[in-house]
């Protein structure tokens, strides 16, 4: 059956709307919007404002120090702030980091199962949201190293022109190769947290497997002969997200800015939110019965990994190996003889 990437935009938009709306309840959509607000927790970006006032006196007046001499001066208490606020930070970067991992099946399970729930999630999905943080930590240390290690090379080719206080051959191709090889290394780190969002993260949650069981999963059986197919896939989502971001700009307008507020922003824009994760999903359920997350009662599924067991009587899940607990019997109806019911 062709892979399309137009069928996944209706069937997304119906999914939102029988996951918000078909009833619409307050409790479920701030619960699904903290879940989401957990999963895209530190996405969003932001911005610190640096005071013009209370910092080092700036150089060049009679009398007026340089940095280096106040830094000198100061560094009893400037490194242990300066220490201390690096680990903070590397601290809160790794706990959003944690928090995402566990949110991203949290969210997951609320639209596969339509429901507003924190608890359970969070529990029944510990050992996969770990697994995720773990992978997630370790390729955005690789990430920062490779980065680092960039700014050094650069740092040591300019050198020359560093020291002599001037631009020439070897500033120019410190700055094109470092600009050339950053651009790389986080276009790469772009492409593998999408594939991972997209679907690493599904294959983890419908085949109960690790992350890294999941990554082979998915180069066998969605990547591998269907790179185009991806392309185009992605090319599609940028086009999507053209048009989300409109819609969110004006709701963030229509709002005041409130929309601009953290997690009170992702529950006003949580319509979005589910219906790009939705056409997501609704693509990689063309890759096959076995990628098919949304049940709706339509063909009978695993209760452990819900795989889909249309055909089977083996009695187990050949997914899992779970049992099947058999069908429960169907009443039979009374006879119909004029004898019944009898006198």
């Amino acid at each position: 059956m062709p892979i399309s990437l137009t069928e996944p935009i209706s069937q997304a938009f119906d999914r939102t709307k029988r996951i918000l709306f078909a009833p619409f309840k307050v409790g479920k959509w701030f619960t699904l919007g903290f879940c989401a607000w957990l999963a895209y927790l530190g996405e969003g970006g932001g911005s610190c404002h640096v005071p013009s006032s209370g910092g080092p006196p700036a150089p060049g007046g009679p009398g007026t120090p340089s940095f280096g001499d106040w830094f000198a001066q100061n560094t009893y208490w400037l490194i242990p702030a300066i220490a201390c606020l690096v680990i903070l930070v590397i601290g809160v970067g790794i706990l959003m980091i944690w928090l995402r991992s566990r949110g991203a099946f949290m969210l997951l399970d609320g639209m596969v199962k339509n429901r507003g729930a924190v608890k359970e999630p969070w529990r029944a999905y510990r050992r996969h949201g770990n697994s995720l943080f773990c992978f997630n930590l370790a390729y955005t240390v690789v990430v920062l190293i490779a980065v680092a290690s960039i700014l050094a090379l650069c740092l040591a080719i300019a050198w020359p022109d560093l020291q002599n206080r001037q631009f020439t051959g070897l500033g120019f191709i410190a700055l094109v190769l470092g600009t050339l090889l950053v651009l790389v290394t986080l276009s790469a780190a772009t492409i593998l947290s999408l594939l991972l969002s997209d679907f690493v993260v599904p294959a983890m949650y419908l085949r109960n497997e690790r992350v890294m069981a999941a990554w082979g999963t998915v180069g066998r059986e969605v990547l591998s002969g269907h790179a185009g197919t991806i392309v185009l896939f992605y090319l599609m989502k940028i086009v999507l997200g053209i048009g989300v971001a409109v819609i969110g700009f004006l709701a963030i307008f229509a709002s005041c800015c409130i929309a601009l507020v953290p997690y009170i922003g992702t529950v006003i824009l949580l319509p979005l939110i589910v219906f790009m994760r939705a056409y997501t999903l609704h693509f990689l359920e063309q890759f096959g019965p076995q990628w098919r997350l949304f049940v709706d009662e339509t063909f009978p599924t695993c209760r452990v990994c819900r795989y889909n067991l249309t055909g089977n009587v083996s009695g187990v899940c050949p997914e899992c190996g779970a049992p099947i607990p058999p069908e429960p019997p169907t009443p039979s109806a009374p006879p119909t003889s004029p004898e019944w019911p009898p006198a």
